[in-house]
C-alpha cells in the first residue's frame, strides 16, 4: 500500500523538505501541499490523503483547528494528523492530542523519525518526539488519578523491557537495537502489550508503566 500524504507548512522550504524525505521511501507519496489552513482542509477533501502533516502556525485556521476539523471525532476515513511544528509548548501538545492528533514531533526530529511517525499515524498508533515524552506523560499521570488497570494476562519479560522503551520515548527501531532483536519482534511484543492491557497506542502505553511505576 502507498501512504498518501498532504504537507500544511506556511515555509516553502520546509515542504520541499518534508517532499524529498518522504518521497525517497518506497511506500510513500505526497500528493498535495498547502501553506496555510484554508487550502490544506480544501485539499485534504479533495485528494483523500491517508495522513496530514501539519504545522502549528500558520495563516488560518491555524494547524491546532486543522487537526481538529480533520481528525476529531474519530471519523470514519478520516485522515490521521501529525502535527510537526517548532514549537513544543505544553499547550500546543496537550491541545493537538485532544483535538486528534496522531503524532506530536519537532521540525528537526530527522528524516527516520519522520517517516515512523507516518507509517505509526496509519498503524492507528502515535508517535511523540522524545524530547517532550517525559513532560508530556508526567502531565497525563498528574491529571489522571484513577488507578491503572491490572493486564488481562501476566506480561513477559521482554513485553516489560518494550514498555521501559516506549516509555523513554524510544522508537521500535532503538528499541530493538537496545534489546538485540528485530525491530519486527517490537511491533510483535507491543501488539500483545495492547492487547493484554486494552489499550491503543504508544502513548496510553507510557502513560500506564507512568501510573503503575514502570517508569519515572
Amino acid at each position: 500500500m502507498t501512504i498518501r500524504i498532504l504537507v500544511a507548512d506556511d515555509q516553502h522550504l520546509v515542504r520541499a523538505g518534508f517532499r524529498m524525505v518522504l518521497s525517497a521511501e518506497s511506500d510513500m507519496e505526497v500528493v498535495a501541499e498547502a501553506a496555510d489552513g484554508a487550502s490544506a482542509l480544501s485539499l485534504a477533501r479533495e485528494t483523500q490523503p491517508d495522513v496530514c502533516l501539519v504545522d502549528i502556525r500558520m495563516p488560518p485556521p491555524d494547524g491546532l483547528e486543522v487537526t481538529r476539523r480533520l481528525a476529531g471525532g474519530g471519523r470514519p476515513g478520516a485522515p490521521k494528523v501529525v502535527v510537526v511544528t517548532t514549537f513544543d509548548l505544553d499547550e500546543y501538545v496537550y491541545t493537538a492530542l485532544s483535538n486528534g492528533a496522531s503524532g506530536f514531533l519537532l521540525k528537526d526530529a530527522g528524516p527516520a523519525l519522520l517517516t515512523e511517525a507516518v507509517r505509526a499515524a496509519v498503524r492507528g498508533d502515535a508517535m511523540v518526539a522524545p524530547q517532550i515524552t517525559l513532560r508530556l506523560l508526567q502531565h497525563f499521570t498528574k491529571s489522571r488519578r484513577r488507578a491503572a488497570h491490572e493486564p488481562t494476562e501476566p506480561l513477559t519479560d521482554r513485553e516489560e523491557e518494550v514498555i521501559q522503551g516506549i516509555a523513554r520515548g524510544l522508537t521500535n527501531p532503538e528499541i530493538a537495537a537496545e534489546l538485540y532483536i528485530a525491530p519486527s519482534t517490537v511491533k510483535t511484543h507491543l501488539g500483545s502489550v495492547q492487547a493484554k492491557l486494552g489499550l491503543r497506542n504508544r502513548v496510553e502505553i507510557a502513560a500506564w508503566a507512568f501510573r503503575t511505576g514502570r517508569a519515572e
